[in-house]
């Protein structure tokens, strides 16, 4: 898989029907290996090297939205189990734009969260929303302090 400009981890990987699967300690099971998965599941172990505790996150969470069903990649809860942290995951290859912003702005409306990140894993785009929605691009990663 491509090099991120993230940190490195060791993946568990294993192989079934010529596919390439990856374990996603959130489901709790292999899942197809994709090029956005990787990214996923780097920024996951990121997350969770910053302190984000992994029982507080869901990966492919549902929400609905205008009738119909969408997934966000990663969502992170606070103690009160209310969403505040979405992540939008995109394979390296497929560039940042405003459709992928627009893509997470839409989840954010059923959501509300002060806290978003986009990344392809090379790219990160990390930013908090306050009262009034103006949007602040910050430039780090947000941590557990700021957002739980």
């Amino acid at each position: 898989m491509d090099t991120l400009n993230l940190p490195d981890y060791s993946a568990l990987l294993k192989i079934k029907a010529q596919a390439g699967l990856i374990f996603d300690p959130l489901r709790q099971k292999f899942v197809a290996l994709t090029p956005e998965e990787w990214v996923r599941q780097n920024i996951v172990q990121h997350l969770s090297a910053l302190g984000f505790p992994q029982g507080l996150m869901a990966s492919e969470h549902p929400i609905e939205y205008n009738g119909l069903r969408k997934r966000c990649d990663i969502v992170v809860f606070n103690r009160q189990a209310q969403p505040c942290l979405i992540v939008e995951c995109k394979a390296p290859s497929v560039a940042i734009s405003q459709k992928v912003f627009d893509q997470i702005a839409t989840y954010n409306l059923k959501l509300n969260v002060r806290h978003l990140i986009v990344t392809n894993g090379l790219h990160h785009f990390c930013c908090r929303m306050d009262a009034k929605g103006q949007v602040e691009f910050l430039p780090e990663f947000p941590q557990p302090a700021d957002v739980l």
